[in-house]
């Protein structure tokens, strides 16, 4: 049992990892999409500028490294035919708007955002410049998009379906333990899309007869307190 349960763990992480790298080279599409040219017909003269908006510090983050691989195989090549921009930070979200507002004054030809305040703090700092966000929430009630099919402006990207999956989650939680009777919920609400998922989570709460706990959580530094406080 106990070798079967560790082989179901590394099959997801592998699932996991296979996913996300589904999901960046998709984002990846998208900003290729957004330069409007091939590899081997670019002008000498133009060079593209990507510019890079995360939250996470970059050295903590696989994305940047995984998008200069997948753009290396077609082609693209950092400092020769290619050139990106990288900001990120630092897991200190009021940081974004300046950061977004630098990557527009250096005149990228594409921002590609990392995270939803990412692409909140891009669009916002742009609305000529074509944005590429993965990685976020519903962006229709965020003002991302006018709706999925049309999403009209200049940002288009991939998002989750962690927002839907709220109440389903809480159902299997009371599924599992049948006298639960209260939940702690950890979220950012300096996270536009965190804020939506604890919003969200209440209706089922309440269908459910489960009382949530609200621990806000705005950094990493902030999660052992937020642990002992939900004990």
């Amino acid at each position: 049992m106990e070798v079967s349960g560790q082989t179901s763990v590394v099959s997801k992480c592998e699932q996991k990892k296979s996913m996300n790298k589904r999901i960046l080279c998709l984002a990846l599409c998208g900003v290729l999409f957004a330069l409007c040219f091939p590899a081997d017909a670019q002008p000498q003269s133009k060079i593209p500028k990507i510019g890079w908006l995360g939250v996470r510090p970059v050295a903590s983050d696989t994305g940047p490294e995984l998008f200069r691989r997948e753009f290396r195989a077609l082609g693209y090549v950092e400092g020769k035919n290619i050139v990106f921009e990288y900001r990120s930070a630092d897991d200190k979200l009021d940081r974004l708007t300046i950061l977004a507002d630098e990557l527009v004054r250096l005149k990228v030809d594409v921002l590609l955002a990392s995270a939803t305040p990412a692409a909140v703090a891009a669009k916002n700092a742009t609305r000529t410049i074509p944005i590429v966000f993965y990685g976020g929430f519903d962006p229709v009630a965020l003002g991302l998009v006018d709706s999925l099919a049309r999403p009209g402006g200049n940002v288009t990207g991939f998002t989750s379906i962690a927002v839907v999956l709220v109440g389903k989650r809480l159902e299997l939680l009371k599924e599992t333990v049948p006298k639960l009777s209260r939940v702690a919920v950890l979220w950012d609400p300096r996270n536009p899309g965190s804020a939506q998922q604890w919003k969200e989570s209440q209706l089922p709460a309440r269908e459910l007869g489960l009382q949530l706990h609200s621990i806000e959580v705005s950094s990493a530094d902030k999660f052992e307190g937020a642990f002992k406080e939900g004990d």
